[in-house]
């Protein structure tokens, strides 16, 4: 066993930890010690999604003492950051997962202790009501305890700033050196004052719902189309506790559910993986719209601020969109709108990430709206809200992991709103005798077909880890010639926050970005685009890619979307990543 590990194993069976974590420790060393050097080889790190990981015990494991720690080291800066305010707030909020209500019941008595008012839920939340709740209350942070769409074995740490958006730096990093200050549990101050702990639920669940209605553009065709037939699912997760009645108060009436996902349950029975990005997590739910004849299906993860969507395709079959597809729908629906409702004043914009279609780009172009490119995480659109606040209207943005925004008052990606806005979507196209389909394909004609899709690496552990550090070492150091045939023209290094234009005789320029970031993306002369990218909150490394093509007609589309995935399919092998590719 590695030194370091074994000093941090034995600080554990020594320390001021409890029988039963000392117990679980001493099993791993005699029966899984492959386990035990994985708990304990590092510290979990604040990532794109804050603190996250397996639970169990040891230092890069979620349990009571890498919270506790974690909170404490906020609450430290927390008061070194707002030494003036008589009192500092906290709220917090919590999602289905095992541990969670425990997690979330160890972070407000830490917080607590430290004389911090707590705001607690009173029940599992949306992670999106959350940053509203941070917002309206005035709160000087945030947490909400969740792991997102991980597999079951995970929990998670999502820490968020007085601004209801998840810490960026210099906060981030801070939260972090404060942290890695305590060393031992007895330096956290587990035994909080209840005094300081106040229970919330119905009334910001109230005051949230009625931001969210607010954002309505197109009343007439909901009314008209109340009785769309809606299926929803929020895969065991938190989004039941709001998108149904959401849906009920925006004037729908036909919303069909799926009992067995409607139960609250960390374990996630009926499904694989609680990510809506995988087919078979609406597989239920497809059944269920299929036998009922519904026009759309929409699941929520776990949390509640991502959202998966199938629509019918021209034969009536259902389908499941990526991110990009309902990306791209939704911001035509909502700057069409705004134009047609002469809301646009030219001080308006939207944002998107480096990875997600550039298609929302010439959308806005069209609209005279303004496009922001940031990194992955919402966080990043967050900012360059917080930036803009005042003097620029934020519209909506989102990322191609299925995550999208609407409007100011949350700052974070918010299924909840994603949800009522695409039902309304639904039946304004419903309104005009098309179906979803049918206006992404008019969108694909209007402004050209955006195809992207996506392939995963897992590389788990420490070996994985250094083998994705020596992946992207190697695409930089032996630069990509050519791409599917085509020549490279210019490489977007993150890293270094340089683009080297190789059609320009590798002329390096600047990107306007404050931060660099583990990307590496690579352009061609056919607007190829493959961007390369080891994930923040998963043990995967992550191969974007992404073509254009014109379609002059929506008959053509079978042909042209069947040539791109032939495209990507070499590109993959080419690559040496062959892999089922996600569409």
């Amino acid at each position: 066993m590695d030194k370091h590990v074994q000093q941090r194993v034995q600080a554990w069976l020594t320390g001021s930890y409890d029988a039963k974590t000392k117990a679980e420790v001493k099993d791993l060393m005699e029966t899984n010690p492959t386990e035990l050097t994985e708990s304990f080889y590092k510290n979990l790190e604040f990532g794109t999604g804050g603190l996250r990981g397996i639970m169990g015990a040891g230092t890069n494991r979620m349990n009571k003492y890498t919270v506790g720690m974690a909170t404490q080291g906020l609450a430290n800066y927390l008061k070194r950051c707002f030494p003036e305010l008589p009192q500092i707030k906290v709220a917090i909020a919590y999602d289905c997962r095992n541990n969670s209500s425990c997690f979330a019941q160890i972070t407000a008595h830490v917080l607590a202790a430290n004389g911090i008012k707590v705001y607690l839920f009173e029940a599992l939340r949306p992670t999106p009501e959350l940053s509203f709740t941070v917002r309206h209350l005035g709160c000087q942070g945030g947490v909400v305890i969740t792991a997102s769409h991980n597999p079951k074995e995970y929990n998670g740490y999502k820490a968020y700033w007085n601004d209801g958006a998840q810490v960026t730096s210099p906060h981030d990093k801070n939260i972090i050196a404060e942290v890695e200050k305590i060393t031992d549990p007895q330096q956290v101050l587990f035994e909080g004052n209840d005094a300081n702990i106040q229970r919330i639920g119905k009334d910001i669940d109230e005051l949230y719902l009625t931001k969210v209605l607010s954002l309505e553009l197109s009343p007439e065709a909901v009314n008209a189309r109340s009785n769309l037939r809606i299926v929803y699912t929020p895969l065991h997760g938190t989004g039941v506790t709001l998108i149904p009645e959401a849906l009920r108060r925006k004037g729908f009436t036909n919303i069909i559910r799926v009992p067995e996902q409607d139960v609250s349950d960390g374990n996630f029975p009926t499904v694989q993986s609680p990510n809506p990005e995988e087919p078979t997590a609406l597989k239920m739910a497809i059944d269920k719209a299929t036998t009922a004849g519904a026009d759309i299906v929409m699941a929520s993860d776990p949390d509640a601020d991502r959202v998966g969507l199938a629509i019918r395709n021209l034969e009536g079959e259902f389908v499941l969109l990526n991110g990009n597809q309902t990306n791209t729908l939704l911001t035509y629906y909502i700057l069409r709108r705004w134009k047609e409702l002469g809301k646009l004043t030219g001080k308006e914009y939207i944002i998107k990430t480096i990875v997600t279609t550039d298609l929302m780009r010439r959308i806005a172009e069209h609209y005279g709206v303004e496009c922001y490119n940031v990194y992955t995480g919402f966080k990043n659109i967050a900012e360059v809200i917080r930036d803009n606040e005042g003097s620029k209207t934020f519209i909506a943005g989102g990322e191609e992991s299925f995550g999208y925004n609407v409007g100011e008052f949350v700052r974070d990606k918010d299924a909840v709103t994603t949800c009522c806005t695409i039902a309304e979507m639904a039946a304004w196209a419903n309104e005009q005798g098309k179906t979803l389909f049918e206006i992404l394909l008019g969108i694909y004609v209007e402004f050209g077909y955006f195809k992207e899709t996506l392939i995963a690496l897992t590389k788990k552990g420490k070996d994985g880890l250094t083998q994705i550090q020596d992946m992207m070492k190697r695409f930089r150091s032996v630069p990509l010639k050519t791409i599917d045939g085509a020549m490279v023209v210019r490489i977007h290094d993150y890293s270094t926050l340089e683009t080297i234009d190789i059609a320009g005789g590798g002329a390096r320029s600047k990107i306007n970005l404050r931060e660099t970031s583990n990307v590496l993306q690579y352009e061609t002369d056919d607007h190829t685009i493959i961007s390369l990218r080891p994930s923040g909150t998963e043990p995967k490394i992550k191969f974007y890619f992404g073509a254009a093509a014109e379609l002059k007609t929506k008959d053509d589309y079978l042909k042209v979307a069947g040539e791109m995935n032939a495209k990507f399919e070499r590109i993959a092998k080419e690559l040496g990543i062959a892999t089922s590719v996600t569409a």
